[in-house]
């Protein structure tokens, strides 16, 4: 092959390329793409009614669900969240914070952990009440949470959790009242 031919093939070549980038222009200058405000399709998830078409009984008063509540069997449940969440004291926050001495504690001011703004508008500490809302739907109780985790939706188990982190808090607040 003469050198002829070589620059026929380079030209060829750098022509092809050329002319991709003029089309990628071009197409950049007719079409201006613009992100939307909203999504088109709003998703709305209902909650599936239990097995039998009977509505979801209502919960029990966190008070009679923490009387009959066992920090043993919540330690279980709480092993969910270990991917997500550390439960020793001084232990380091991971995906989510330090849940040790959360009883009582300011909502969203664990230090060194960037909390999504829904959490960061709540006021106020962690309530037993609190908890098994936040824990019973995260995303119900704080919309927008980066909590991606559907939540304990059996009381019982919900329960033995909050008793798992009371055990685990210095001077958790008093029970509620089991009314």
């Amino acid at each position: 092959m003469d050198s002829f031919e070589v620059n026929k093939i380079a030209t060829a070549v750098l022509a092809a390329l050329l002319g991709v980038l003029l089309v990628n222009e071009a197409a950049k200058m007719l079409v201006h793409p613009t992100k939307l405000a909203k999504n088109v399709f709003e998703i709305a998830v209902e909650e599936e009614a239990p097995k039998g078409g009977a509505p979801a009984a209502p919960s029990a008063p966190i008070g009679v669900l923490l009387a009959k509540a066992s920090a043993a069997e919540g330690e279980k449940v709480a092993k969910k969240c270990t991917s997500c969440h550390d439960f020793s004291a001084g232990g380091p926050n991971k995906i989510g914070p330090n849940l040790h001495d959360i009883v009582g504690h300011e909502k969203a001011k664990r230090a060194g952990f960037a909390y999504s703004p829904a959490l960061q508008k709540l006021t106020g500490t962690w309530t037993y009440e609190d908890l098994s809302d936040y824990l019973k739907k995260p995303a119900g109780f704080a919309p927008g949470t980066k909590m991606s985790f559907a939540g304990l939706a059996k009381d019982e188990e919900r329960a033995n959790m909050i008793a798992y982190l009371r055990s685990i808090t210095k001077n958790p607040p008093p029970l509620p009242e089991a009314k």
